[in-house]
């Protein structure tokens, strides 16, 4: 494995944690800073705002060498976690968060390019893949480390923890990420023509609707886990180890596929797999066993699209690259966005949580139709 693709996996490591370490600790940052829960629940959405804020900041960074952006935005993403980790009340909280979300979207489809560009011939997707790579250790690693470093000492360690990381990254991409072609410049408008064709709008389209189906279930698995399929609170910590370990699996196994086959198909038959996925987790939720596995096989059909969606937009997004492989980031956190807001509606309804699933279904089999449009019509067929 090229270390170069090693120090860009690292960078998405430290993003995986600042993301997603935020809801295992909201009570302590809650209690902290003297706020409520769902105030404290806006930090996660400062955090998407940045998100979505700095994808298009890329266009004025557009005649900057790769390597040169990717140093600035783990610079970014340092001072954002660092800021966050002495931050004194809850205003100042919130714009730690989303300076740290600036950095998100734009280091993955910075990152994107790179690995792609370094890839050896006919392993772009897997390049892709081991890039992702970091966002799922995160997820089987970093979080619970996070988490327990909130519980035994503070919270504020955990963003210390991800700043110091963020160090790292800068290291590490300044001595192994070499300078690597730069993209042509279109000029400003140039970088958002790719947006007059279909074929993006639906790789986007389906990336927040699959993605959001997937979320309308996994905001809520705690609860579905301990109320409905009968476990015990104190395993859950292992069971999100578990449904880490699929997302780990699924990103390397949606990379190797999509070299093997293509990026459309296998995150078109994906994405029909998560449909069924989800519907089986409704009906199946009391059966403690097998709503496990079917978690499993949702988090890793979760990530297994991410690499095939992430170089699909790269190849139908000419002259506008860079901001075309941020949106995608921007659509999959818009998806978390809207998932973790549907899959709620059932329970402040009063209903079961396994409801959510069922509300996630149909948006994932929206995004499995119109990745398969995408295949079938613009995606170039292999012998």
């Amino acid at each position: 494995m090229k270390k170069s693709l090693i120090a860009l996996a690292f960078g998405t490591l430290g993003l995986g944690i600042a993301e997603f370490v935020m809801m295992a600790i909201l009570p302590y940052i809650a209690t902290d800073l003297h706020i409520s829960i769902p105030t404290a629940g806006h930090l996660i959405s400062a955090y998407a705002l940045g998100v979505c804020a700095g994808a298009p900041l890329l266009t004025l960074a557009r005649r900057r060498p790769l390597k040169n952006i990717l140093l600035g935005l783990a610079t970014l993403m340092m001072a954002g976690n660092l800021f966050a980790s002495v931050a004194p009340n809850y205003w100042t909280m919130l714009i730690a968060r989303f300076i740290s979300g600036l950095p998100h979207g734009a280091y993955f489809g910075v990152s994107s390019i790179v690995a792609e560009k370094l890839a050896d011939k006919g392993k772009g997707s897997e390049a892709v893949s081991i890039m992702i790579a970091g966002m799922t250790i995160a997820n089987l690693f970093g979080v619970p480390l996070g988490t327990s470093l909130s519980t035994l000492l503070s919270w504020r360690l955990t963003f210390l923890l991800v700043g110091v990381w963020s160090l790292i990254v800068l290291y590490f991409i300044w001595k192994w990420v070499p300078q690597v072609e730069g993209l042509p410049d279109t000029g400003f408008k140039g970088q958002f023509r790719f947006l007059k064709t279909k074929a993006p709008w639906l790789i986007l389209g389906a990336t927040l609707l699959g993605n959001g189906g997937v979320f309308c279930w996994y905001s809520y698995i705690n609860p579905l886990l301990t109320q409905v399929s009968g476990f015990s609170a104190e395993s859950i910590t292992l069971l999100m180890v578990l449904a880490g370990f699929g997302m780990v699996v699924g990103n390397l196994l949606g990379g190797r596929l999509s070299d093997l086959y293509t990026p459309g198909r296998v995150a078109a038959c994906t994405q029909f797999i998560l449909f069924v996925a989800l519907l089986a987790i409704f009906f199946a939720a009391p059966t403690g066993w097998l709503t496990v596995l079917l978690m499993c096989l949702c988090t890793t059909g979760l990530f297994a699209v991410s690499s095939p969606q992430q170089i699909s937009i790269i190849h139908f997004a000419k002259g506008g690259e860079l901001l075309g492989a941020a949106c995608v980031q921007v659509a999959f956190n818009l998806g978390n966005a809207i998932g973790a807001f549907l899959g709620g509606l059932p329970i402040e309804a009063g209903l079961g949580y396994q409801y959510p699933a069922l509300i996630g279904a149909p948006l994932a089999l929206v995004g499995s139709v119109l990745l398969m449009l995408f295949y079938k019509k613009y995606e170039p067929k292999r012998v």
